[in-house]
């Protein structure tokens, strides 16, 4: 083996490694879906899945599975009933789910 062959094949495990240890941070750890929610759930015309998570009534959290590109989730962390819009930076925060088994 030549050192640009053993180079690759570094950058490779280096890459294959990283995406491993991603793949363990859990399902949806960063977005708490309380066990007694009521889902309702529907589709969009252009193909995007909605559901809403409701606990009491209110509203908890949105997730968002568009047609194409990752889910997506809103959430109410004030517990108002209303999905938050704390932008931060002119930018509304949105939760990807990366990595799932």
């Amino acid at each position: 083996m030549n050192a640009s062959t053993l180079l690759r094949a570094g950058a490779l495990s280096a890459a294959l490694l990283l995406g491993a240890c991603a793949t363990f941070a859990g399902g949806d750890a960063s977005v708490p879906i309380p066990a007694d929610a009521q889902r309702s759930m529907h589709t969009e015309p252009n193909g995007d899945v909605i559901e809403e998570y409701r606990v009491a009534g209110r509203l908890h959290t949105v997730k968002v599975t568009p047609a194409r590109g990752p889910t997506y989730y809103l959430t109410d962390a004030d517990g108002d009933g209303q999905i938050d819009n704390n932008k931060q930076d002119g930018i509304s925060p949105v939760y990807f789910k990366l990595f799932s088994f």
